[in-house]
């Protein structure tokens, strides 16, 4: 007699996952369409924007009072689902999704850990003709390029504070690569910072532009040449620290929101106290120091070679890198 035959039961269906809602900002409690205008005009679009944003901010862009802007910014957090804890293993699994974007020289990328990352502050600091700005060139070219390349196939904002870009420089860099000229060209948005109050500006600009285009590199070349001459002398030291810190969370906020890279060259200044050694240091003091994720002095060897030596990483060790400044741009 044969066994009656197993009936098979079908496996129960997966439960549908709901599509998240795009929650509009007049969703918000305490934001109406005039406040929501004013954000906007601001560059607060999204909840994820106003989640990371500070109270003191949101009530300037929208003329409110701080315990209703407190009271909004609580809602979106609640909202974008953020502000809250995250295992560790979960925090490893995230970085594993970072984009590197390589410098062209072995030496540097591995000094950098496989290069320059997304979601994190690099600085070049260095005397003139240490090859900051050519560093700058030559990432903004490196980001167009396919990710099996070392690129992350972006587009490149490029705030110039001192009149340095070259197009130039950014062809003769894409020929080498293997990019055409004109079109790595037209993947670079160039804007001259007159100020350090445009030089602001020009971050909440990148942001819309941001949201058009896939930007995944912000340069500022440089950092602190407009701080620096605009507030001068120890009566100015305060107000230029607190602007200067505010401009360095935004570019870290723009590296978060929008999973690129951030870099910034730096000036020096002579240390008289030091006797052997570089008598030099990085300008902007604790501030800069503390905001950038990663950080390298520059210096000159025998040309076309330069040294460069990590100063701070939060998860790398110090070391140094010897590369060289060619007409190809930055090389082995």
């Amino acid at each position: 007699m044969s066994p009656k035959p197993i009936a098979r039961v079908a496996p129960p269906a997966e439960p549908a996952v709901p599509e998240k809602t795009a929650v509009a900002l007049e969703d918000l409690p305490g934001v109406g369409a005039t406040t929501a205008d004013k954000l906007r005009e601001a560059g607060y679009t999204d909840l994820m924007e106003l989640a990371v944003a500070s109270p003191g901010d949101i009530a300037e862009a929208a003329d409110i009072g701080l315990t209703v802007a407190q009271k909004i910014i609580g809602e979106a957090r609640r909202k974008a689902d953020v502000g809250g804890f995250e295992l560790g293993t979960q925090v490893l699994e995230r970085r594993k999704k970072l984009g590197r974007i390589t410098l062209n020289a072995k030496a540097l990328d591995e000094l950098l850990g496989g290069g320059v990352e997304t979601q994190a502050i690099t600085e070049f600091a260095g005397e003139f003709g240490t090859g900051k700005t050519q560093m700058a060139h030559q990432i903004a070219v490196d980001v167009q390029l396919p990710v099996a390349q070392g690129g992350l196939l972006g587009e490149t904002v490029y705030i110039d504070t001192e009149s340095t870009f070259r197009p130039e420089r950014i062809i003769d860099m894409s020929k080498a690569v293997g990019l055409d000229p004109q079109e790595a060209l037209t993947k670079i948005h160039v804007a001259r910072a007159f100020n350090s109050s445009h030089q602001m500006l020009l971050v909440q600009k990148a942001q819309e532009l941001a949201r058009q285009r896939p930007i995944r590199l912000l340069v500022v070349d440089s950092l602190t040449a407009h701080f620096r001459s605009e507030y001068a002398g120890r009566g100015e030291l305060a107000p230029r620290q607190q602007l200067l810190n505010k401009h360095l969370h935004e570019l870290l906020r723009f590296a978060d929101t929008y999973n690129a890279a951030v870099v910034v060259t730096n000036q020096v200044m002579a240390r008289p106290d030091i006797l052997f050694g570089d008598p030099t240091r990085p300008i902007g003091g604790n501030i800069v120091a503390h905001a950038s994720t990663y950080r390298l002095y520059l210096r000159k060897s025998k040309p076309p070679k330069r040294i460069a030596r990590l100063i701070d990483s939060p998860n790398l060790p110090e070391g140094e890198a010897v590369y060289s400044l060619t007409s190809e741009g930055i090389r082995e």
